[in-house]
Order: C-alpha cells, then structure tokens, then sequence
C-alpha cells in the first residue's frame, strides 16, 4: 500500500544541518531553517461561490446568517458568524481513497458493502489520509514544450514526462508528491473553459498514471479540474488515472491546484505540506497545500 509503506518524516540524515551557539539544548534543525527564512507557495485557490467545479459534486454555497451590529453586545462588541455548505470535491482538494471503485471493490480490494456503512465510508474517509509533510516536484509540462499553457484535450503521455524530467533534472523518487502543471489555472476566473466540457482539459491518461505508478509516487495533484486528460465532449465519463491510482494502487490524487506561482519562480523541487481536514468516512476534503523552500 503506497500510502502507508514511505514515512513523511523528515530524518537526520535528510534535515537541514545547524549549530547553535546559544545556551540550552541543541536548536532543532527543522526550527533553524526556518529561522534563516523560507519561502511558501499557496498550492490553492480561494473558495467562492460560481468557482469553477466538476458538474459530479454539490456547488460550493457561503452565507453569513449573523452579521455584526445583528447582535450586539452590552459593551458594544458583535460577532458574525457563517454557514458553509460544499461537496468535498470542489475548489482545490484531495481523493480519499473511498472515493472511487471498480467492480464493487475499493483499494485494497475491499468491497463497498463492507466499506460504507451508515451512510458513510468505515474503511479510507478522508480522516484517514495522513497529512503529507514530504518531497515535492513540480514537471512542468508546457515550458518543456514551448508553451504557456497545454492545449484542451492534450493528452500528456509519459514521454513528455520523462522529457520534463531531464529538461528539469528532477526524476520523483519513492514516497515523492509530483505536481503536474498544464497552465490550466490561468482560466480558473473563466468557469466553462476551466471546466472543459466541450473543447475537453489536458493532463495524463492510462499510460501516465502507469508512469507514475512506476516512480512509487505517494500522491499526485494537477492543476485542471479532474487531474487527467477530458477529451473535447467526453467530461468524466471515463476516469482511468483515477482507478488506476487510487483503486490500484492507493495513491492519492489532488486536483484544481495553483501552480502558477510555483512555476513562474522555477521552483521544481521543494517540500510537501498538506493537511487533509479530518471528515470521518468522507471521499475527499478540501485542503490549501503549500511548496516550501529555503529563502532567496
């Protein structure tokens, strides 16, 4: 089970090395890198409402039923409060490993009768998705093809990933999160391209998530609305990177991400962070994940 067989702790021999000429106990080495500064991406997009989405799961809704000044206190402070209803696949967010099946059986060939029970998921909710605190790469596919962004439809097939690759000098490694950028998320503010239905969205098929597979990945996320290639008309009727990756071989998938900003500072190697929220037996969860490196 790849999710479980690679740890995300950082090791001694891995950690960034410091001394500390300050009394007391050695500083942790972690802590004295950051103490020297780093630099963080935000990996996410904000969530609105009309946000671009898979037509699969229930919009995103945000109401503010309790505005200040509605109550208010003796001493004349107020507090608002809001209501958030959304599907767990909308906006930037991670597949759980429940969330997809073939013939009946979830990862781990467990089958859905035995896994949901009460209307929930006992075995592979987004509660049990560890948080990722591991090596990141960015392969960033359209500037090794010439381009700013990947064409609709495009099928990025492992040739072009091994092309990044050397381009890059960045071959993922077991226990890795490879991030792949088509440029999509430039039409994150224009919800019927970003969706695709028609002229279809770029990213790997069947044979990339194989190469993938074959890299030991732990997760991997992109930054189109269903991580794989949607041909022109098809939308999600066929998801083979999706059963091939989570229902195969367990690994997650993370998808609607900002890679923009990774992209444009030439950041392809960095670490990890990502922390699912704890939603027992859910199928997904939205998440803000961050690339960190040292500062410039």
């Amino acid at each position: 089970m790849n999710n479980s067989s690679v740890s995300g702790v950082v090791t001694p021999d891995t950690a960034v090395s410091a001394s500390s000429t300050s009394p007391g106990p050695p500083a942790d080495a972690l802590l004295a890198a950051l103490g020297r500064g780093v630099r963080v991406f935000d990996l996410g997009h904000p969530l609105f409402p009309g946000m671009p989405q898979s037509p699969n799961h229930p919009a995103f809704q945000h109401h503010v039923p309790r505005r200040h000044g509605d109550a208010v206190r003796a001493d004349g402070g107020s507090a608002a409060n809001d209501l958030i209803l959304t599907g767990t696949h909308v906006g930037t967010h991670i597949d759980a490993l429940s969330h997809v099946s073939q013939d009946g059986r979830l990862f781990d060939d467990i089958p859905v009768a035995d896994a949901m029970r009460g209307g929930r998921f006992a075995v592979h909710g987004a509660e049990q998705i560890d948080p990722m605190f591991r090596r990141g790469i960015l392969l960033d596919v359209p500037r090794t093809l010439g381009l700013s962004r990947c064409e609709p439809g495009y099928e990025i097939t492992p040739a072009d990933l091994d092309a990044v690759v050397r381009l890059q000098g960045t071959p993922p490694e077991p226990g890795d999160v490879v991030l792949i950028r088509t440029g999509w998320s430039q039409l994150f503010g224009e919800p019927a391209a970003f969706v695709g239905a028609a002229d279809g969205v770029p990213g790997i098929s069947a044979a990339g998530a194989r190469w993938l597979v074959e890299h030991g990945v732990h997760a991997a996320g992109a930054d189109t609305i269903a991580f794989e290639c949607l041909a022109p008309g098809a939308g999600h009727s066929l998801l083979p990177a999706h059963r091939i990756l989570l229902v195969e071989h367990g690994i997650y998938l993370i998808e609607a991400m900002a890679l923009e900003g990774l992209a444009g500072s030439e950041t392809y190697q960095f670490t990890f962070v990502l922390a699912p929220l704890a939603i027992t037996g859910a199928t997904g969860s939205p998440v803000r994940p961050l690339a960190v490196r040292c500062g410039d």
